[in-house]
């Protein structure tokens, strides 16, 4: 039987009122102040099994009466849920003012918090609008609290890259890629009718991985897809059983992918030698590594606050302003809605949106950004595919000092999220009406913004096609728990 301190300290303040007694009097009679006992009650500290007997002598009851794991009645049973509903994650996403069940806090309200807490929660795994946004803020909170960096991940990464014989320092070859995912117990199939809006399929009956031809999915992010199909198996994923353990899960899976591509030890050694010399820069990791911009900006910012003493954020948005991605542990001001960025606008002055318009839009655009936060600097880059994305990375002004493009001249100013900045003319209305595409806001609005569902009749199909043999033996034995456990040892 585990031992509660909070339920304990419910069943002492219980038990210790049916005797009509004070916690001085209470005190007095087991030789402890009412200070210390007060600490029992509140579930802050541990007795000792010598002061459970004794207070159990005094009180006229048990020991076991005392130990008992259920709550003494439904007063208890409601703070203590109370309890737990304060310290999730989910609930400190609302960012709503502490609230104590003190005595003066009637039984119906707790009640009421308890009942909608519960009721909220429970849309956790239906994929809702409202659970996936939760999620999302919970698991942006949840990274930006660790400084964007995964302890648990970069191991697993490292023991990996180990085991394939990587040796830490440059990008990663096809053979080594296939020694990692070997290890695994699967292998890969180059295949050219991959399902549109999928980059992978695994079969996890055959043990094969199904990526598109260099044609139809480029090195880069065949690479990345292959590396976030074996990281839930590397990562002893389980289903997840909640929205935040999905979302969780999916970023673990791509921050193993791109751990592995830009290893913690070589990036770590580079992006410190540039900084003494003044010349930080997301492109000499992109092109060190042989990866995206994209992952090499998510990259700098798992690394830099660890690594360089510097806070950062990251945003990956669209022409229109609209978050994709966002990260920060600077302060810099990304909206939200209920604690996630995903789907808000951005200002118009920041540079991930001056970027459209700047002479410097198909190389690098750097600004300064004057906000009511503080003055930040940025770096922006444009992809060069259709949707022409800005993946905007930046730092506090102070530490502008270490990077490359800090002589930049562009500034702008941004007063948002105050309307006068970027939501009304600076003067009177204009006349004016704008053609709207309605029917594809609605279709948008109507979806929820969310992709379109996977066929599963389709994916039968595709694995109809590719039916191979099943793999010997000898593969099948590679598929353990823990792939890199002989290698452990031998990791730094």
């Amino acid at each position: 039987m585990s031992f509660d301190p909070a339920v304990f300290g419910h069943r002492l303040r219980h038990h210790r009122r049916a005797r009509d007694l004070t916690l001085e009097r209470l005190g007095e009679l087991i030789d402890r102040p009412a200070p210390y006992l007060s600490l029992l009650e509140n579930g802050k500290r541990e007795p000792k099994l010598s002061q459970i007997a004794a207070l159990a002598d005094v009180l006229g009851v048990t020991t076991d009466d005392l130990l008992d794991p259920s709550p003494p009645n439904r007063r208890a049973e409601l703070e203590l849920e109370l309890d737990k509903i304060r310290q999730d994650p989910r609930y400190q996403a609302f960012g709503l003012g502490e609230l104590k069940a003190s005595a003066k806090v009637p039984d119906e309200a707790l009640e009421h918090v308890v009942a909608f807490f519960r009721a909220a929660t429970d849309r956790d795994t239906d994929g809702s609008v409202d659970a996936v946004r939760l999620a999302a803020a919970e698991v942006s909170r949840w990274l930006s609290e660790k400084d964007g960096y995964l302890e648990h991940v970069e191991r697993a990464a490292v023991r990996a890259l180990a085991a394939s014989g990587h040796e830490d320092v440059g990008a990663l070859t096809s053979r080594h890629l296939n020694a990692i995912v070997t290890r695994v117990g699967y292998t890969v199939d180059a295949v050219d009718d991959v399902p549109v809006h999928i980059r992978s399929i695994v079969d996890e009956d055959r043990g094969i991985i199904y990526v598109g031809q260099r044609n139809s999915l480029r090195t880069r992010q065949a690479r990345k897809a292959i590396l976030q199909s074996i990281a839930g198996r590397v990562m002893g994923h389980t289903p997840p059983a909640t929205a935040f353990d999905r979302q969780r899960q999916r970023l673990e899976e791509a921050y193993f992918a791109a751990a592995v591509l830009v290893p913690e030890r070589a990036a770590a050694a580079a992006i410190t030698t540039a900084k003494k010399e003044r010349d930080l820069s997301i492109e000499d990791i992109k092109e060190r590594f042989y990866v995206s911009y994209e992952m090499a900006a998510i990259r700098f910012t798992n690394l830099a606050t660890r690594h360089l003493g510097i806070p950062t954020h990251f945003i990956h948005s669209d022409r229109d302003g609209m978050v994709w991605k966002a990260y920060q542990n600077d302060g810099f001001p990304i909206p939200t809605l209920g604690g996630a960025a995903e789907g808000r606008r951005l200002c118009r002055h920041f540079g991930a949106r001056t970027v459209y318009d700047s002479p410097d839009r198909f190389d690098i655009h750097y600004q300064f950004t004057d906000t009511p936060d503080g003055s930040y600097w940025s770096a922006t880059h444009l992809t060069p595919d259709e949707s022409a994305r800005a993946l905007s990375t930046g730092v506090r002004y102070a530490d502008a000092r270490w990077f490359r493009g800090r002589r930049t001249p562009h500034q702008e100013k941004s007063r948002c999220p105050d309307d006068t900045c970027c939501r009304t003319p600076d003067g009177p209305a204009p006349r004016v009406r704008a053609g709207q595409r309605l029917q594809a806001h609605l279709v948008t609005l109507l979806s929820g913004d969310t992709p379109p569902p996977i066929d599963l009749a389709e994916l039968a199909d595709f694995l109809g096609r590719h039916a191979k043999q099943e793999r010997s033996s000898e593969s099948e034995d590679l598929a353990y728990a823990d792939p890199w456990a002989d290698t452990r040892e031998d990791v730094p």
